[in-house]
């Protein structure tokens, strides 16, 4: 990449970039949250937007000088809407944490219940832990899955739950659940209590707009929100789409379902956020026009194809995986009962090779969150540089030998070389 001012004013930060750019081209990105964006995106990302102030929404800015910054943005909405199949998309959320909080901040009061999934059984830490503002600020009711049922959830207990608790929004979502979700089952707990529903599809967002994995619009949920930076390749925002009708966000609204569209505007900005980063979002426009195209839904159902058989070669060499397999990008591995180690362990013996993972607890993990029992791989990013099922079971291969032979120098110096050579046969996008 071209970084010609910054080699002549800054040679420190030159450097981290040159290395950091070798890093990614000679290593393997198994990180589930993570991606290589669409070379155009790092353009648009670069490019002159980062120097336009612009507060407010199109047609209706605080600041003069919006003429193209309001057809960047119209298009980034216009383009999510129809991905999602939504009526409304606010694209300013600055990340994944700012848009779950302008969702309850727009829902809810203090002290309000809100249901949520349990961290350690997939759930984001945005979905109510204890450690985040939003978990002391609102009620929060913790679901789990059935662990020895490939981490199915129970409907019924949810339900049951649910009239307990009156909670004023059911949130599906998670970080680590390697399955689909079924929303129509949400929903109708949802509609027993009259709870909102909201879907966050932060990591399999870009594989819901290729239509590989269900759209929670489909099954009448009222808001998804959905990072930008995951399966969707963009840059590192956030999105909330939102069935209801438009209105102006300058003006208050009743509160009710129809309003949805304009009250989550009003909770962003002026709510939460001030003026956009306007160089992301016509990052984000650049990103989804790419996924309109027919080659990007051949690339998510390659991910989760990837993700099958990483996952089948992983459980054929002895692994155990929570939920037993996978539904969408990612997997969990057991490291205590599949290694007789830990997620952090793992994670840094993989380091060694380069191998770039991600630790992970497990469903009731009895470990603490800086030493969790599992280790969280994600294919989006390797699919991306064209990695496909011959290369996962090489992958898987080299996973298990590094795990039982994690004390042998030479072994690890063997499979390094081997990941390296695999690695730069497969380009990394944007860097040339």
């Amino acid at each position: 990449m071209n970084y010609s001012h910054i080699q002549k004013t800054d040679p420190e930060v030159h450097a981290a970039l040159r290395g950091e750019e070798l890093r990614q081209k000679n290593g393997m990105e198994l990180i589930a949250s993570e991606n290589y964006v669409f070379p155009s995106v790092l353009d648009a990302l670069g490019s002159i937007f980062t120097n336009k102030y612009s507060e407010g929404y199109p047609g209706m800015r605080y600041y003069g000088g919006q003429e193209f910054t309001d057809a960047v943005e119209r298009l980034a909405i216009a383009r999510a809407k129809a991905l999602f199949k939504s009526d409304h998309a606010n694209v300013q959320p600055l990340s994944g944490s700012p848009m779950n909080q302008a969702v309850y901040l727009a829902l809810l009061k203090p002290g309000d219940t809100i249901m949520g999934m349990d961290l350690s059984h997939g759930g984001h830490l945005t979905h109510g832990h204890p450690v985040s503002h939003m978990g002391k600020l609102f009620n929060w009711i913790r679901y789990k899955t059935l662990p020895e049922e490939k981490g199915r959830i129970d409907f019924d207990e949810l339900l049951k739950l649910a009239k307990e608790h009156k909670p004023k929004v059911i949130l599906c979502g998670y970080t680590s659940y390697p399955r689909d979700l079924d929303y129509a089952a949400f929903k109708r707990v949802a509609d027993e209590v009259g709870a909102f529903t909201m879907a966050d599809v932060a990591h399999i967002g870009g594989l819901i707009a290729a239509g590989v994995m269900r759209n929670p619009f489909d099954y009448g949920f009222d808001i998804l929100t959905t990072t930008t930076h995951k399966t969707l390749r963009g840059p590192r925002g956030g999105m909330i789409l939102t069935k209801g009708k438009v209105g102006n966000p300058l003006k208050e609204v009743e509160f009710s379902r129809e309003n949805l569209p304009t009250i989550i505007d009003r909770s962003v900005f002026p709510g939460l956020q001030g003026g956009p980063h306007m160089n992301t979002i016509a990052a984000i426009a650049v990103a989804l026009g790419e996924v309109q195209k027919p080659e990007f839904k051949i690339y998510a159902q390659q991910v989760i194809n990837n993700a099958k058989v990483l996952a089948d070669e992983l459980m054929a060499l002895g692994c155990k995986l929570v939920t037993d397999g996978t539904e969408n990008h990612m997997m969990v591995v057991d490291c205590v009962k599949s290694f007789n180690s830990h997620g952090k362990e793992m994670q840094e013996v993989l380091d060694e090779i380069q191998i770039t993972t991600s630790k992970s607890p497990i469903p009731d993990d009895t470990m603490p969150p800086f030493k969790p029992s599992g280790l969280r791989l994600g294919t989006a990013a390797m699919t991306s540089r064209g990695l496909k099922e011959e290369e996962m079971k090489k992958i898987a291969h080299w996973i298990v030998e590094v795990a039982k032979k994690r004390t042998e120098k030479e072994t690890l110096e063997r499979i390094k070389k081997e990941v390296n050579e695999l690695c730069l046969k497969f380009p990394v996008p944007g860097i040339e």
